[in-house]
């Protein structure tokens, strides 16, 4: 039995749903206890979010533990909205077969690019800030348990999205450059 491209999109879209999910909880969860630690409860630093144990963080300077959290956040946010976008693709069916070259997926490309991109930055930015707090003699969690690790893989998936965006405008141009000669 052959499997066909609409089922394999159909599977696609229930998988990114459920990371969709998956994502919008880790992302609102750290935001929230992030919130909730600075401004009504400290004593929840020793169980953020996962059981992270922020307190001695908390400790050394609320300040610093807003910026830690901010890190971690923001790549889980921009985690959320690239998935949206994949949703958002695949639930709108803006993938015609018939002519896969198209601005709407193309401009797709891009953004998850960009998206890749700023979410190996902040994390990238999380690791490196993580490092100077632990130089710093604050307790810290592993960074892959903050959620942060991994920025290489961010970083290397937007340079290769950033050229198949580019292959696709060049695609779009050429489809389009056929159109006008038929």
């Amino acid at each position: 039995m052959k499997i066909s491209t609409k089922q394999i999109l159909k599977v696609l879209l229930v998988l990114s749903w459920i990371i969709f999910v998956g994502v919008c909880i880790e992302a609102g969860g750290c935001i929230f206890s992030a919130a909730y630690t600075l401004l009504i409860n400290s004593v929840n630093a020793a169980s953020f979010w996962e059981k992270n144990d922020l307190s001695a963080l908390y400790h050394f300077s609320p300040s610093h533990f807003f910026v830690e959290t901010m890190l971690i956040s923001i790549p889980q946010v921009m985690k959320a909205i690239l998935f949206y976008l994949i949703v958002k693709m695949l639930h709108e069916k803006k993938l015609d077969m018939s002519q896969p070259f198209s601005k709407e997926v193309k401009v797709f490309i891009t953004r998850t690019a960009w998206l890749a991109l700023g979410t190996g930055l902040f994390a990238l930015w999380g690791v490196k800030y993580t490092e100077w707090l632990i130089s710093q003699g604050v307790k810290m969690p592993d960074t892959q348990h903050l959620h942060l690790g991994g920025p290489d893989v961010w970083l290397f998936m937007s340079v290769i999205l950033y050229v198949i965006a580019q292959v696709f405008k060049r695609g779009v141009e050429i489809q389009s450059e056929n159109e006008l000669t038929v």
